[in-house]
């Protein structure tokens, strides 16, 4: 899970807030100076014109470790890019797409009135419609923005089935939530209709509707994950050869964090799945994130107490405010709306009340989820539950692969797959549990 100042830099969470109205070219012009130094290795003058807390994210050291390392090893080498335009919300925003031998990327910039970026973003472009797998049919889901792309994965044979909904982490991730050259959800359905189980998985709509969201200053978690997985939920359980009361939620990562909200708002649900499921406030998370690993991307400790410094004052921040009331500010290019609709969310509390069967499963060698505070705080809190199984793989990573030896994104370049046991014990534990009455 990469959160806002975590992990994952070109993964965007959400985008950012509506800055106030630049000049209609300012933002275009800021966006071809940022190439044109990215193409030179002149990282400082790429982030001469950062404002503070875009610079504290990603200061010219770390952008040109994205630059030069991440973003190669990902997409393949840099060819050209486009001219920049703007984006839909007018000057204040610009979107230059950048072709890599492999892939290409869409880089947009967010300006404020002094022409000053006040987000950078290196987000994926939606690809084109690719081919199906067996037992596969494309799927559309309604949201407030309009059409959700969606697969829906039927085993052989008649039915009834259960179907399981999947919900992805933080970033604008499609339905097969990629990562890298791996494709955890897509592994996940294929695996789960081996075993007699169908699935939907959705593009998110901070991928599909990229720059609606961004312009939403007041934007919430709800309508990032929630609602769109609510719909889901009514969807999958409508379509032929489902049985409607043996619907479950998985969730991963950042989804596996709101499952249990989800869960809350649809009390039909036969059961929640949770991979890799941060037990503790996500800032929590991500300081733990910039101290540890931080530390093994080779920032210096002075750069890690800055980073840290963000996160504090971002927590003393929320605790002072009245969550009844508007806000303006942004954390991490992110609109503090975002940040103060999880305040007062504890995810633990919630699962605690829940009233249905639960299955969390962890990586042993997760470094964004942490297999001691988050994984451990589970056990211990909901210790005793009959209807609650927990799993824990040593050696699988937070995409339930098998670890690299970084312990940091770059193992995320290598090709993998999720672990044979992990779906099957998914599977497993799907099947024994009835429809609900």
């Amino acid at each position: 899970m990469r959160h806002r100042l975590g992990l994952v830099v070109f993964t965007s969470l959400l985008g950012w807030a509506s800055m106030a109205h630049a000049a209609n070219d300012s933002c275009e012009a800021r966006s071809t100076e940022i190439i044109d130094a990215l193409r030179k290795g002149d990282f400082a003058l790429a982030t001469a014109h950062f404002d503070a807390p875009v610079k504290a994210a990603v200061d010219a050291q770390r952008l040109g470790q994205i630059w030069q390392h991440t973003l190669p090893m990902k997409f393949g080498a840099f060819d050209r890019a486009d001219a920049p335009k703007a984006g839909e919300q007018g000057g204040a925003v610009a979107e230059t797409t950048l072709h890599f031998a492999r892939s290409d990327l869409a880089m947009r910039v967010a300006c404020d009135a002094e022409g000053e970026v006040a987000g950078l973003r290196f987000v994926p472009v939606p690809a084109a419609t690719g081919p199906l797998g067996p037992g596969e049919r494309r799927l559309d889901l309604a949201s407030p923005l309009g059409p959700l792309p969606g697969i829906f994965t039927t085993p052989t044979g008649h039915g009834p089935f259960p179907v399981v909904v999947l919900i992805a982490g933080s970033g604008p991730h499609d339905g097969d939530e990629t990562i890298g050259p791996s494709k955890p959800f897509r592994d996940i359905a294929q695996g789960l209709a081996a075993e007699g189980i169908a699935s939907l998985r959705y593009d998110k709509r901070t991928l599909t509707y990229a720059a609606q969201v961004a312009a939403n200053s007041h934007v919430t978690i709800d309508d990032e994950v929630t609602n769109d997985a609510l719909a889901a939920i009514k969807v999958a359980g409508a379509q032929p050869g489902v049985d409607p009361r043996w619907v479950f939620v998985l969730g991963h990562s950042l989804g596996a964090y709101m499952a249990p909200r989800i869960g809350q708002r649809d009390e039909a649900l036969a059961g929640l799945i949770l991979l890799a499921a941060p037990a503790r406030p996500l800032l929590d998370v991500q300081a733990q994130q910039v101290r540890e690993v931080g530390k093994r991307q080779g920032l210096s400790d002075e750069q890690i107490a800055s980073r840290l410094h963000v996160i504090e004052a971002e927590r003393q921040w929320l605790a002072s405010q009245d969550a009844s009331k508007p806000t303006t500010g942004s954390f991490g290019g992110v609109p503090q709306s975002y940040e103060l609709s999880l305040r007062d969310y504890d995810v633990v509390a919630v699962a605690k009340n829940l009233d249905m069967p639960m299955l969390i499963l962890q990586g042993g060698s997760d470094f964004q989820v942490s297999p001691r505070a988050d994984f451990d705080r589970w056990q211990s809190a909901l210790a005793g539950r009959p209807r609650v199984t927990f799993h824990r793989y040593d050696g699988l990573n937070h995409l339930f692969m098998p670890a690299g030896g970084s312990g940091t994104p770059a193992d995320y370049q290598a090709p993998g797959h999720v672990d044979a046991a992990v779906v099957r014990d998914i599977s497993r534990w799907v099947k024994e549990l009835p429809a609900r009455g």
